[in-house]
Parts: structure tokens; C-alpha cells; sequence
């Protein structure tokens, strides 16, 4: 089966970036069509964890209370810990309220609540189980998707693509737009779940043990997170060593929660690997296309900064979005988002390559220059500085509320 139908806007890409600008361009009266590859959120998603700058833009927006009624824990602290000795403690309660926590949430919860609320607009339509795999190209510029799914193929045209399908987006590759990976990393995560104990901390912090970081915190409904740092490109080897190898350094890794590991992990299936890279792509936008999202920009998981950094991206894009489609001169009007975001994107990049470089020097020399900063600048102006763009990323980015057609 075949079928075509025309918006303004085709958004590729139903994760938080997409769902987002989706909602904020049709409540100002633009027309969207969104395709998502998956055909259900209940899959797994590499993201939990919301800042409070992600958080202050999704309650402008008037999703976060909706989000939050589907489940999350609040999490007060974020601890980096190095053999017993705190090295960084973060309290989010002394920062300004509301949104002065961290919010563990399954990032289908926040999906859901996306979606429930852009579905209440006419001029939405969602085709879920399919995936871009053709751009649509007249007169010199991208003016619609090829989508093909279970059901048949769907045709969109629109003045408008927006890549927002992830760091691996089809819509860059079939545009030609390089990802710019960078691999300034030398480690891979290897998520795991455990049941979560009476124990359980209400915060997040990453052990430096016995072995490579750890970051372990509360998953919502019951669950303990844990992502340990292997070497990149390492797990193979790590693996074919056997589950019991693997049980035993992850159990070095974080000490509190050995006995949990080993009780719980029966299976390399219990096991998903994340490959860590950064990416920037070359350029953001062409005739007809801008990517956003980790389309634009990948990162690292360091800071939990994915899902706010998506968040945030859609807040700064909407404004320039609406102009280019009242615009002749629409193409210099979306280039605005790479010169008006890339800035914000490479500081946080260079903070997180910082923060690996810290997180995972070894030996003595690496340990003391941690407990250096613990007792030294940790009371600096810059250690500030760096700790509240972890929290806020860009504090002045705003949702656009003026150019809604309805009120929140």
C-alpha cells in the first residue's frame, strides 16, 4: 500500500527532540507529519536522567507534570566517589527551585507524554513503523521523505525535514551530510538493570574502586542503573574471558552493590553495550533540511546530557523554524541554528572530554589530581562556572510561548 500525504513540517524522528519541536511548531499553527522506525515506545532507550535545564523547558511547555505522573524518582545528589573518598558532591536542593533535582524517568515515559499531547492537534500526523529511507528533492532543495514501513510506503511532502533520528539519522546519510564523529573517548558503557534494595541511595554517583568508573543510580519503577566504563572496542575481549569475569569486575567496580551483581546477572543478555563517540555534524542545514538532536551533535553519556541537550535544541529551533516558513530567504534564516547553538554545543563537548580525561585517569597521579580538585577547585569561580552549564546548559534558551496559537 501507498500513500502520500503534505505539512508543513516532516519531522524524522519520534525521541525527545522530535516529540518536542513537534509539539511546539503545531501549537503556532504549523502542519506536521512525524515518522519513527519504531512502532512502540516500550523499547529500550539509552537516556534516563533530566537536568534541570531539560526539566525548566519541558514545564514551560506544559508537559512535564503529565510526564511525571507516568513514573521517575527525583534525584537530590549526584557523587563522584574515588576509593571511599568523595571527590564531588553536587546538591541539587540548594539550587533554585522548582527544578532543583535530577529526574530519573524511562524515556518512554516522557515520550508518551510528548506524544499524548501533540496528538491532541489536527494538523499532527504520526506514522509509527516507519522508517525514512529516500529524500524528496525538486528544484534543487529537500521538499519531502520516502517512508517505508509494514504497511507500505508513505510519501511526505513539506517545505520542511527535520533529521531528528538519532546519531546514527538515515535522513543525514541520505542527505550526504557527514557525522563528524570524533572518538576523543576511550571507553564504552555496559548498561545494566538490578533490582533496587531498601539501600538503594536516592541520588546518582559514579564509583572509581576497584576497577573503571561506575555510574549507578535509582530507575524507575524498582530498578538499580549501572553503566560501567570498559575500554573502547574492549567488551569482546572482556566477555570471552566468561559472565562470572565480567560479574567479578563490575562487582570490583562498585563494591556496595557486588553481591546484588552477582546474584542478579545470570545471562550476557542482562548486558548492553553503548558505543561512545562524539559527533558534530560539518553542517546542520541545507535547502529544504536542518538536523537537530543527535542528527546535529552526539555526546557521551558523561553529565547526563543527551535527552536536555535535544530539549533545548528544539526550544532554540522552533522561533527560526516559523521564520523560514514565512521567509523568502529561508535558508539563511535556518543556518541561524548552527551559528546560534554550535557555541553551546562545543563547550559542552570540551566538558565532557574534561570530565573523561578526570573520570578515568589511573594510577596515583590520576587519583591525586581528583582529590586536588575535591579540595582546591572545587571553591574556584570556574568550577562553578562548568558545574552550572552541566545543570542549565544555555540558561537564557526559552520556550517561544509568544508564538503559540492556544495558551498552555
Amino acid at each position: 500500500m501507498s500513500d502520500e500525504v503534505s505539512a508543513d513540517v516532516c519531522v524524522v524522528g519520534g525521541g525527545p527532540a522530535g516529540l518536542t519541536l513537534a509539539l511546539l511548531l503545531v501549537r503556532s499553527g504549523v502542519s506536521v507529519v512525524m515518522l519513527e522506525k519504531s512502532p512502540l515506545l516500550t523499547r529500550e532507550y539509552w537516556g534516563e536522567i533530566l537536568q534541570p535545564g531539560g526539566l525548566a523547558i519541558l514545564d514551560q511547555l506544559g508537559v512535564l507534570d503529565a510526564a511525571r505522573q507516568r513514573g521517575g524518582h527525583e534525584l537530590a545528589r549526584f557523587r563522584f566517589v574515588d576509593k571511599g573518598t568523595t571527590v564531588l558532591d553536587i546538591d541539587y536542593r540548594s539550587l533554585p527551585p522548582p527544578h532543583n533535582y535530577l529526574l530519573s524517568m524511562p524515556q518512554r515515559n516522557l515520550l508518551a507524554a510528548l506524544l499524548d499531547a501533540v496528538r491532541r492537534y489536527d494538523r499532527f500526523v504520526y506514522r509509527d513503523g516507519c522508517r525514512a529511507t529516500e529524500l524528496v528533492h525538486e528544484d534543487g532543495r529537500v521538499r519531502g521523505v520516502v517512508g517505508r514501513g509494514a504497511t507500505g510506503t508513505t510519501v511526505v511532502r513539506a517545505r520542511y525535514v527535520v533529521g531528528a533520528d538519532g546519531r546514527f539519522s538515515p535522513v543525514r546519510r541520505l542527505a550526504g551530510i557527514p557525522s563528524g564523529r570524533r572518538d576523543v573517548f576511550d571507553f564504552d558503557v555496559l548498561w545494566v538493570k538490578l533490582p533496587a534494595t531498601e539501600r538503594t541511595p536516592p541520588y546518582a554517583q559514579i564509583f572509581r574502586d576497584g576497577g573503571t568508573p561506575l555510574l549507578a543510580y535509582p530507575s524507575w519503577p524498582d530498578h538499580l542503573q549501572l553503566g560501567w566504563t570498559v575500554p573502547h572496542g574492549g567488551y569482546a575481549k572482556i566477555i570471552a574471558a566468561g559472565l562470572e569475569e565480567v560479574k567479578a569486575r563490575l562487582g570490583r567496580a562498585a563494591p556496595p552493590y557486588a553481591s546484588l551483581i552477582d546474584a542478579a546477572i545470570t545471562s550476557p543478555a542482562d548486558l548492553s553495550l553503548l558505543d561512545v563517540f562524539a559527533a558534530r555534524a560539518p553542517r546542520w542545514a541545507a535547502p529544504g533540511l536542518v538536523l537537530t538532536g543527535d542528527s546535529a551533535h552526539t555526546h557521551s553519556p558523561l553529565g547526563a546530557q543527551g535527552i536536555n541537550l535535544a530539549i533545548q535544541d528544539a526550544a532554540v529551533l522552533h522561533p527560526l523554524l516559523l521564520a523560514a516558513l514565512r521567509d523568502r530567504d529561508e535558508a539563511v534564516t535556518i543556518e541561524e541554528f548552527e551559528r546560534l547553538r554550535g557555541p553551546d554545543i562545543e563547550r559542552m563537548m570540551r566538558i565532557q572530554t574534561m570530565q573523561a580525561r578526570g573520570m578515568r585517569s589511573g594510577g596515583l597521579k590520576g587519583r591525586l589530581a581528583r582529590l586536588f580538585v575535591a579540595r582546591v577547585l572545587s571553591r574556584t569561580p570556574l568550577f562553578t562556572k562548568v558545574t552550572r552549564e552541566i545543570v542549565y546548559g544555555n540558561p537564557n534558551i526559552r520556550v517561544a510561548t509568544d508564538l503559540f496559537l492556544t495558551p498552555l
